[in-house]
């Protein structure tokens, strides 16, 4: 990566249980965060339908556009998983049963068990490396810069954190939050202009509702320290100067 470039991510959710409701994506926010401490700036994010066209014109667009590519879901045993042949699709690669793949699925299943559909995750892009998975074996892959994992949150988690050390990142980005029982819109010139005069970190605004008092949450990123300390340390001010008590919170890394 050029000096100061980020380096970004994107993930792709794939499954049209999430888009329908029954099911509450688990893995974005640790991805975020994962990726955050590993300096890897987690840029957009897509959930898409369970449909060839949808999965390889998203994998298309993002991994040109970031650096690092994460797909979640759709790599199992049934008729809808059909990730790994949109990915092979994407790529112009055949979908190869994977010997390597069988092996670890055969040492997995009795021969009884070792079915047609369980043969079926052993499917992966020529050319692909596998990812291990030390919960239920079946693997993920990468290919290029796209990293293929499972959707079930535990499984996902287990097998990123076997390869987050693969990850080449930058700097992580850092984060400070100030609360203001106050609204957005007594706030919201005085931030615009603190955010004018510090270019270099991100001020987000999050109104809430505690205890029946309206808040605002004024939460800043960046990766220099210096640049976020003097844009928080700006923030206070206009706070207090309002004669609102600026609280805040422990800092943590930005997601």
């Amino acid at each position: 990566m050029p000096a100061n470039q980020p380096v970004t991510a994107c993930v792709i959710i794939i499954g049209n249980e999430v888009l329908s409701g029954r099911t509450t994506d688990a893995n974005l926010a640790y991805l975020g965060k994962g990726l955050n401490d590993l300096g890897i700036r987690l840029m957009e994010a897509r959930i898409v339908r369970d449909d060839e066209d949808a999965i390889v014109d998203a994998v298309d667009a993002c991994r040109g556009a970031f650096d690092y590519v994460f797909t979640t879901g759709g790599i199992g045993p049934t008729h809808d998983d059909i990730t790994a042949a949109c990915i092979a699709k994407a790529f112009g690669v055949r979908l190869e049963r994977n010997a390597e793949a069988m092996a670890l699925l055969a040492r997995q299943y009795t021969p009884e068990e070792f079915n047609e559909a369980r043969r079926k995750m052993a499917d992966i892009p020529e050319g692909a490396t596998l990812l291990e998975n030390p919960v239920s074996k079946a693997p993920g892959f990468r290919i290029g810069n796209v990293f293929v994992l499972p959707g079930v949150p535990i499984i996902m988690r287990a097998m990123f954190e076997g390869f987050r050390h693969r990850l080449v990142g930058g700097e992580p980005w850092l984060s400070r939050s100030v609360v203001a029982f106050t609204t957005e819109g007594s706030v919201a010139s005085g931030l615009a202009a603190v955010q004018e005069k510090h270019p270099r970190v991100e001020i987000g605004s999050y109104p809430f509702l505690r205890s029946g008092r309206l808040g605002v949450n004024l939460v800043l990123r960046a990766p220099d320290r210096a640049a976020l300390d003097a844009a928080t340390d700006a923030v206070k001010s206009l706070i207090t100067d309002m004669g609102v008590e600026a609280i805040e919170e422990t800092e943590v890394p930005a997601c």
